[in-house]
């Protein structure tokens, strides 16, 4: 069984080989990663593991009409590896698949769910615990308070990535799940929650959200380190997204994700797996290098930003703003409910202007 994992990157070196001996220690065979503007040796870095054979690397140099990340899919789309592989998921370099059922492989998961064509692997928020400086250490081990395990609220919480059989239901990739289906392979379609509960016909054609309020991570989770230690998410706003060129990260961002209500240590049943390929990739001496030119590189550049009266600011604003508070039942239900009410009313007005 192939299972593939397709992933886009920039400056990401310090944590590349973390995030590769986790998902190859869960089971991906095969990985099509896509490097663009890289200043940290991370496209120097991936030619080195397509040399070793860990993966296959695509540079995917701008401008793009989308963004970095829907350019690359695009190109992952005609990728021989898109054709041959059994399963696929498009993950970030902050997302960890944390399987819960069996051995904690992708084989144990897609036995659990043998008539599933699509796995959604919800989001768990993976706070800031109060990490201030950037320490190179796996973010395994320095980010164990999460959210809540069911929460309604902020929506985002329920968002997912999708492992899907490539049997051709969909024609091509998307960030957060696949697209454009087949008209007449689509209806054989069965979505399954991280949860194993079979979802609604309509996740087969939209939906990137599981239902709020509930359980998902029962079977499977995706660990989502999207903070990050504070001086790390000064970068990630220097960087901007992946999937909108130039658009900044910001306060919002920050408290819509900086929870931290529960201790999670789930993935660690990994590292008996994790812990000799980790050791393997840093044994070798160029990969070794790279990895401390990284490093190096990660802090020379936040102390650069921190030179700026704008990242000073966000700095400070980050050390004074305490951990997000989930949301009573009651005041989640009423977020939702007007969540609700502004969806309804803004396809009302585009109802009216299609109509006009």
């Amino acid at each position: 069984m192939r299972f593939l994992a397709i992933l886009t990157v920039k400056n990401e070196a310090a944590f590349l080989l973390e995030w590769l001996a986790h998902h190859r220690a869960v089971g991906f065979t095969d990985f099509l990663v896509f490097s663009n503007d890289c200043d940290d040796g991370t496209d120097a870095m991936l030619d080195r593991l397509a040399q070793l054979g860990w993966l296959t690397h695509v540079r995917n140099p701008g401008p793009w009409r989308e963004g970095p990340q829907w350019a690359a899919l695009k190109a992952a789309d005609k990728h021989p590896l898109r054709q041959t592989a059994d399963w696929i998921a498009v993950l970030d370099i902050d997302e960890f698949v944390n399987i819960h059922t069996g051995d904690g492989t992708l084989t144990a998961l897609t036995d659990a769910l043998p008539e599933a064509t699509a796995i959604t692997l919800t989001w768990r928020l993976f706070g800031n615990a109060g990490v201030i400086d950037y320490e190179d250490r796996p973010l395994r081990d320095q980010f164990r308070l999460a959210s809540p395990s069911v929460m309604a609220w902020p929506w985002r919480s329920g968002l997912f990535k999708t492992l899907f059989r490539n049997n051709g239901s969909y024609g091509k990739l998307g960030v957060h799940r696949p697209r454009q289906p087949d008209p007449e392979r689509i209806d054989a379609s069965r979505w399954f929650d991280g949860s194993g509960r079979e979802l609604p016909a309509s996740y087969r054609r939209g939906r990137i959200f599981t239902p709020l309020g509930q359980n998902n991570h029962e079977l499977v989770q995706l660990n989502h380190y999207a903070l990050g230690a504070m001086q790390s998410y000064l970068l990630k706003c220097a960087r901007g997204r992946a999937n909108r060129e130039g658009a900044a990260f910001d306060m919002g961002y920050w408290v819509e994700r900086n929870f931290c209500a529960e201790t999670d240590e789930s993935i660690l049943r990994h590292d008996s797996r994790v812990t000799p390929i980790l050791r393997e990739l840093m044994a070798d001496p160029a990969l070794g290098a790279l990895h401390a030119q990284a490093v190096v590189w990660r802090k020379a550049r936040i102390e650069e930003l921190l030179l700026s009266e704008d990242y000073r600011a966000l700095f400070g604003r980050l050390l004074i703003t305490p951990p997000s508070q989930p949301l009573s039942p009651h005041l989640a239900r009423r977020m939702v409910t007007l969540g609700l009410r502004g969806v309804r009313h803004e396809r009302g007005r585009e109802t009216m202007r299609d109509g006009a």
